[in-house]
């Protein structure tokens, strides 16, 4: 189906920066809304952040102005630009995806959902 590889993890500084990229890779396929969740320990997966193909923007309360997603269509890419980073940023941060996949096998398009495999963020104070 559609395979999702994160980068851009790491350890920095309250107040620091880092941008995660994630990249998609398949046959077939067509992407609708990318975005990307973080799980925390002992917390549930929480969305972050997520666009659609036209470019809208969502984001979670908590990182309103400090981060931005954005995507480049003709690569399957999306990034999340983190700045102003905070120690309750921490946490694995996955990359989503959402859309149609073309099948050989039945000459269908079905639907899919992707997780990457995720990715450490870690800001010491």
């Amino acid at each position: 189906q559609v395979q999702l590889v994160e980068s851009g993890g790491g350890l920095v500084q309250t107040g620091g920066s880092l941008r995660l990229s994630c990249a998609a890779s398949g046959r077939t396929f067509s992407i609708n809304a990318m975005g990307w969740y973080r799980q925390a320990p002992g917390r549930q997966r929480v969305l972050v952040a997520d666009i659609t193909s036209d470019g809208n923007t969502n984001y979670a309360d908590s990182v309103k102005g400090r981060f931005t997603i954005s995507r480049d269509n003709a690569k399957n890419t999306v990034y999340l630009q983190m700045n102003s980073l905070k120690p309750e940023d921490t946490a694995v941060y996955y990359c989503n995806a959402a859309g149609e996949y073309y099948s050989s096998t039945t000459y269908l398009w079905n639907d899919f959902t992707s997780w990457g495999q995720g990715t450490q963020v870690t800001v010491s104070s």
